[in-house]
């Protein structure tokens, strides 16, 4: 499937190396002021890496989806933070436009996107919808040649730097459902258009949350995704289907740092004049640890495939999301007791892993809503 494996080579010896060598050593930088250095956002965008997934014909490297989920193992070997900042531009915040954009949307903020020189964000959930997506109250009334929208958005990634929001809202008060929302571009500095405090949340610090606020905000027709209202929706889940799988990938990454750091641990402790490697309870855990990731690495991998071959892989992306992100939650806490107390002061990475890693299991569906996904599908397939 991949289009050409020596250059793909190149790019992850390229990305292994500035991940090992640049990013880690920031970690802690980055944990005690949270901020990613603007040196390094420089570094990310000379390595094309705000552009992964957007098409060539915009200034990307257009991966296929099996590249950038191989991207994805080697990026999340360093803090999930610098994965976050790029993350949208590669994913839920570009690939509403991409997969469902008009051209001149397409045109006017791809190349951009791709380049780094804006940030995306992705704004769907609310303080009354979060995995109920589909109840979302945020309105757009049509008013001649614009569409005004009144709303909040809650918990959304990189709004705090954002150029540019895909936002959904309803655009027909007189139905209920998914049907009557429709997906929007809002840029920055628009009339209307205010953010929140920036969330204080339990780790990933130096990526950002807060609330956009819509009061009365006017945004031109043709920043209707596609021109067409009621579709947003699909659209919304046609990227999530996407991102769920990306970050199953980097699940994965995250998991193979922790299980790195567990092990160069074990053998490096003594306890009972032998390195705690050695003991066969530790082993236990640096196995079942393996085991996890291998299988979960195994159907990563095989559910972009079947993507990029063209086939629906709406149950299998939840099925690696649900999995992944379960899988990395265990690593993480076996990580932590295999450092022991040191697991638990902030001079490990273990310790701010275990809080970062949190998070998978809940953004982009959180395993309970893909639990419900893939049941749904198979009674649904089952039925014929």
């Amino acid at each position: 499937m991949i289009r050409d494996d020596e250059t793909l080579a190149i790019l992850l010896d390229s990305l292994r190396r500035f991940v090992r060598e640049v990013l880690v050593p920031h970690e802690h930088q980055v944990a005690e002021t949270d901020e990613i250095p603007p040196a390094l956002v420089a570094q990310m965008r000379e390595l094309g890496l705000f552009g992964l997934s957007i098409p060539e014909a915009y200034g990307g490297l257009q991966l296929t989806m099996e590249e950038e989920v191989r991207v994805a193992f080697e990026l999340a070997h360093a803090s999930p933070a610098f994965r976050s900042l790029i993350g949208t531009n590669n994913g839920i915040g570009s690939q509403g436009i991409v997969i469902d954009g008009t051209e001149e949307q397409k045109q006017r903020y791809l190349p951009r996107l791709a380049a780094g020189e804006i940030i995306g964000s992705f704004a769907l959930t609310e303080p009354e919808s979060g995995s109920d997506a589909a109840s979302l109250r945020t309105t757009a009334v049509r008013d001649c040649g614009d569409y005004v929208i009144n709303g909040t958005k809650r918990f959304i990634t990189n709004a705090p730097e954002a150029s540019i929001f895909t936002v959904m809202a309803r655009t027909d008060a007189t139905r209920h459902g998914a049907g009557a929302i429709s997906a929007f571009i809002v840029e920055r500095g628009t009339p209307g258009l205010s953010l929140g405090k920036t969330d204080k949340k339990m780790g990933q610090r130096g990526a950002h949350t807060c609330d956009v606020i819509f009061e009365n905000c006017r945004v031109p027709a043709a920043n209707l995704i596609g021109g067409k209202e009621g579709v947003g929706f699909k659209t919304a889940m046609k990227v999530l289907d996407k991102g769920r799988l990306h970050i199953a990938a980097v699940c994965v990454g995250a998991a193979e740092r922790m299980l790195d750091d567990a092990l160069r641990y074990a053998m490096e402790r003594r306890q009972f004049g032998q390195a705690i490697a050695e003991f066969q309870l530790i082993q236990a855990m640096l196995a079942d640890s393996k085991t996890e990731i291998y299988a979960a690495r195994s159907m990563v991998l095989d559910a972009a495939r079947r993507r990029d071959n063209g086939e629906d892989i709406s149950t299998e992306a939840s099925c690696c999301k649900l999995f992944a992100s379960e899988m990395c939650g265990r690593v993480a806490d076996r990580s932590v007791q295999i450092h022991g107390g040191a697991g638990y002061v902030s001079e490990y990475a273990a310790e701010r892993f275990y809080r970062d890693v949190r998070l998978f299991r809940i953004y982009e569906g959180t395993s309970q809503i893909q639990q419900i996904v893939i049941a749904r599908n198979m009674i649904r397939a089952a039925q014929g």
